[in-house]
This record gives C-alpha cells, structure tokens and sequence, in this order.
C-alpha cells in the first residue's frame, strides 16, 4: 500500500512492555505483517497498556515539520493485561481502550488495536504467539485496512 505520493506508509507501533515476552511476540507478528504490506514501521516502547494513548497522542502531536503533517500514517498499540486479584485490570482495560478509540475518531486515525486483555499468561500467549492467534500481526491488519478506508474517503495522505 502506497500513500498518494507514492511513498509506503510509516506506521508506528507503540508497545506496553509490562509483559516483555508477550511484548516481543507481539511486534513480531505486527512488524512481519507490516513490512509485508510494504509499509515502515517506527516502533516505541511504554512502561504498559495505560501508557500506550499518551504515547500515541505524543506521536500525534510530532510534526513532520518539512511535509507539515503527521510523521506517521497510522498506528498500532500492542499490549497485554492479565486479570490480577484487584479491580486494578477493569480500570487499565477500559481506560486504554476508551481513549485509543477517542484518540482514534477525534485525529480520524488508521489504528489497529492489540491490547490483549485476558485471565492468564496461557491465554495471552495463545493469542501472541506468531503461529497461533497472532493479534500483533491482526492489529497491523487492522491499521492497512483503516488506512484504505481514509484513502476511499479522501482523507489520507493529510
């Protein structure tokens, strides 16, 4: 995919490592699907899952100060949260979902969402791991896909 001047698309990943492991299965997915698809990734990494909208906005914010837009085309946010014994997991699964998807409708961002929320380290591995459900590389999916969609509307490249 290539963006009306002709260029690839330069994605960001932004990346909680709370979970490094989970973390490092979870670009690998996103970042094989990405340069598949022809596109440049940036990746950045946060402490965990409730960084991941401030990081996004800073990126929103960092102007291509030549082109005068956006340095980056689209967005991916990896994570992982796993229910502990407190209320702790409802509070950074919503919070970071609501504003990645208020940051999302508010700058019209192509964004792929791959925070993995779930009860266990088993199920989170499940849904890392390269050769099972690999949600690092559907939420790259789901950024191309969202990038298609603004360039259908008319408003990719901005």
């Amino acid at each position: 995919m290539a963006n009306a001047g002709g260029s690839a698309p330069n994605i960001l990943v932004v990346e909680g490592r709370f979970y490094e492991g989970i973390a490092d299965e979870m670009f690998k997915g996103a970042h094989a699907e990405l340069t598949r698809q022809g596109a440049t990734v940036e990746r950045v990494t946060v402490p965990g899952a409730l960084e991941i909208p401030a990081a996004i906005h800073m990126a929103i914010r960092s102007l291509d100060f030549f082109a005068g837009r956006s340095r980056f085309d689209g967005y991916v946010a990896l994570g992982c949260v796993i229910r502990g014994e407190t209320t702790h997991y409802d509070y950074v699964c919503g919070e970071s979902a609501r504003k990645l998807q208020d940051l999302a409708c508010q700058y019209v961002l192509a964004l792929g969402y791959g925070i993995i929320t779930c009860e266990n380290e088993e199920q989170a591995w499940e849904r890392a791991r390269v050769e099972r459900k690999n949600k690092g590389g559907d939420a790259a999916q789901a950024c191309l896909r969202m990038l298609e969609l603004k360039q259908h509307f008319h408003l990719y490249p901005r």
